[in-house]
């Protein structure tokens, strides 16, 4: 049988997929503004993100700076948060305790750094953002996530911090729409108007 004349890594490697095989071949030249998360060596890619959903996540970052870094974290917007060689995700805004050390865990920062995981909800990827990666976070031991949902045209936005109850999941530590206000103390202090998130 004759080999064929070019891999296409993103069908062959189907399965097998690991940090080191992404160093290598991610992102295709074809699909530079793809993102790839992985899910035990499968790949799941996701176009960038809405213009609502890309503003809402920088102004966040301005919003929640200031008092992370005060409580000695880092406020990061999307990394590789790597669970192991063959899982990882890349939350729309991390929190960390602990900053990478090593050119290879700046790239594929361990989960064990984690404090927060933020997500805006992305229509192509709904069930990731509500079931899968909340899960995979929780199991993971990361003590804080928060979702955020953003609809421009609808000047809609609503913000839930979640506490890490055990391996199972989260419970809900606060929530606020568009013209009340997100207030928590951990995992540190957290005052805001989720209509600030809006362009």
């Amino acid at each position: 049988m004759a080999m064929p004349d070019r891999i296409d890594p993103l069908y062959d490697f189907d399965g097998l997929w690991t940090t080191t095989l992404a160093d290598r071949y991610l992102p295709p030249l074809d699909l530079p503004d793809a993102r790839f998360e992985c899910r035990d060596g499968r790949l799941v890619m996701t176009p960038a993100e809405a213009i609502g959903n890309s503003f809402g996540e920088a102004k966040l970052i301005r919003l929640l700076s200031p008092a992370a870094e005060a409580a000695g974290l880092y406020v990061c917007g999307p990394v590789n948060l790597t669970f192991d060689p063959r899982n990882w995700i890349q939350p729309d805004l991390t929190v960390l305790h602990t900053l990478p050390e090593t050119d290879l865990e700046d790239r594929w920062v361990p989960v064990r750094y984690c404090t927060m995981a933020v997500e805006f909800v992305s229509p192509a990827s709904r069930r990731q953002d509500f079931l899968e990666k909340p899960q995979r976070c929780a199991e993971a031991g990361v003590p804080y996530f928060m979702r955020v949902e953003l609809v421009r045209r609808l000047r809609s936005v609503s913000v839930e911090l979640y506490s890490r109850y055990d391996r199972s999941g989260y419970r809900l530590l606060a929530k606020a729409a568009a013209g009340e206000r997100l207030t928590a103390d951990l995992p540190f202090p957290i005052d805001f108007d989720p209509a600030d998130l809006l362009p």
